[in-house]
């Protein structure tokens, strides 16, 4: 692909996605807003308040404000994204455009009944060598962004993320008390099977969850078991992972 980067890194870099956003016109990390559409329909009310997350370039705003989700807000911390998403949905009234880091949003508390991010967490966690163990600076990157998450969701809400990410890894992140909220999932795709994960703000975790954060926490206590991968993850192609 031409706009693959030299090494995975760089997906983290606000100056990649610039250079990438000025002359690629638009791309669906995991698939575009139909393929997950008979799920999401389940979950979101077309009067939510819906907060985007790491909108890109991709078609899934202006499809689902097309098929009547009309109170959109949509962030990416790039720029040169945001002037142009926002001069190419003109004719969508009522949807905004935020320049924003996912991990600084400045919303007032409780200020959306939906958060959705589709793919924006797999990007901050591309050169993870194991899905196994979390890097402390990307784990703090995640926490902080999923602490935003939670402090935006008015009660009830919900925050959805669609991932690659299969269940036994994605839970270890969003299996937290401080967050507020419990967790469910469902899978779309043929060939490649990606998930959807719906965080219900003010409802707890199941016992299944909140057994599965305790251990975690009893993990974070005890030496490194000292896992060893053979895994390079600047060789491999990312796209590759996540695209449908």
């Amino acid at each position: 692909m031409d706009h693959l980067p030299d090494n995975n890194s760089r997906y983290k870099d606000v100056e990649y996605w610039d250079e990438r956003y000025k002359t690629e016109q638009c791309y669906d990390w995991l698939g575009s807003f139909s393929k997950f559409q008979h799920l999401l329909e389940k979950i979101v009310k077309k009067e939510d308040s819906i907060l985007i997350l790491g909108c890109g370039n991709s078609s899934m705003s202006g499809d689902m404000y097309h098929a009547g989700y009309r109170a959109i807000t949509n962030v990416d911390y790039s720029s040169v994204c945001i002037s142009t998403m926002k001069e190419r949905n003109s004719n969508c009234p009522g949807m905004t455009w935020h320049q924003m880091d996912v991990r600084q949003l400045s919303f007032p508390d409780a200020s959306f009944d939906v958060v959705l991010e589709k793919a924006t967490l797999d990007a901050i966690m591309v050169e993870e060598k194991t899905p196994w163990e979390v890097s402390p600076q990307t784990a703090s990157f995640i926490h902080q962004a999923l602490t935003e998450i939670s402090r935006c969701l008015k009660p009830g809400g919900r925050f959805v993320s669609v991932t690659f990410a299969q269940p036994f890894f994605r839970k270890r992140l969003y299996a937290r008390t401080k967050y507020s909220w419990s967790i469910s999932h469902h899978s779309y795709g043929e060939g490649f099977e990606y998930f959807m994960y719906v965080m219900t703000k003010g409802e707890e975790l199941n016992p299944e969850d909140a057994a599965l954060e305790k251990k975690l926490l009893e993990d974070t206590k005890s030496p490194p078991t000292g896992i060893t991968t053979t895994h390079n993850e600047d060789k491999e192609d990312f796209l590759s992972n996540i695209d449908l």
